[in-house]
């Protein structure tokens, strides 16, 4: 997921993070390390990164133009881009409530490209129809750990540009719970190359160790269980 984030980023673009996105920080970092080294990013805490203070001057950069790329997230993604992040069910009976959108309903029409990413992509997450509209927007692409969806401005609604490998057409089709148009050229998503790994490993990931030390543990330890299989 990294590498598919750290792909579809530009040389030269004002990129922001939150403070709850480790994936899409690895990937930022990733394409700042390798294709796009004179792109800016704000999290606070990283270095390199473009300092700012608290939350309101980060969303008058948003809203004055100033942010290229923004990620967000969802508890529920409907066919259409939108996300929920407020809760399950009925809004007045919830099953379940979340802690809310912290501003995404601002971000996501502000900023010019809005790359959404969520790590379990399954018919519960990925729904007709979201059961709250947290925020709406026309998003870039959506990142899983299954695939990549593109967005069709003409149909309004999400298809399938490519999928990971292990993957197929099928197997995420039936991972989503709405029906999901293909790319006429939709094929498996390149693999991350060994130059990509070892950038994630032996730079990123010590740059992210103080900012998210569980994510870049676990990383670590995928990667070892990787190098000791036969």
């Amino acid at each position: 997921m990294a590498c598919a984030i750290a792909r579809a980023i530009r040389d030269r673009e004002r990129v922001g993070i939150g403070v709850n996105s480790p994936i899409p920080a690895a990937g930022v970092v990733l394409a700042q390390r390798s294709h796009a080294p004179r792109l800016r990013f704000r999290l606070p805490g990283l270095e390199g990164g473009v300092p700012f203070i608290g939350s309101k001057e980060f969303f008058d950069f948003a809203q004055r133009g100033e942010l290229d790329v923004f990620f967000l997230s969802g508890v529920q993604i409907d066919m259409s881009g939108r996300i929920n992040l407020h809760v399950l069910g009925d809004y007045g009976r919830p099953r379940r409530r979340f802690p809310g959108a912290f501003g995404s309903a601002v971000l996501y029409p502000a900023v010019r490209r809005v790359i959404l990413f969520r790590t379990e992509h399954t018919p519960r997450v990925f729904v007709p129809r979201v059961d709250f509209v947290t925020a709406a927007g026309t998003p870039d692409r959506v990142v899983t750990s299954r695939a990549v969806l593109g967005f069709d401005n003409s149909a309004g609604r999400l298809v399938l540009d490519s999928y990971h490998p292990g993957q197929s057409v099928e197997s995420v089709r039936a991972a989503t719970g709405f029906e999901l148009p293909s790319r006429a050229d939709v094929g498996e998503t390149p693999a991350p190359t060994a130059d990509e790994l070892r950038v994630l490993r032996e730079e990123v990931y010590p740059l992210l160790a103080g900012v998210y030390p569980s994510f870049v543990k676990q990383m670590r330890s995928a990667a070892a269980s990787d190098k000791a299989a036969p």
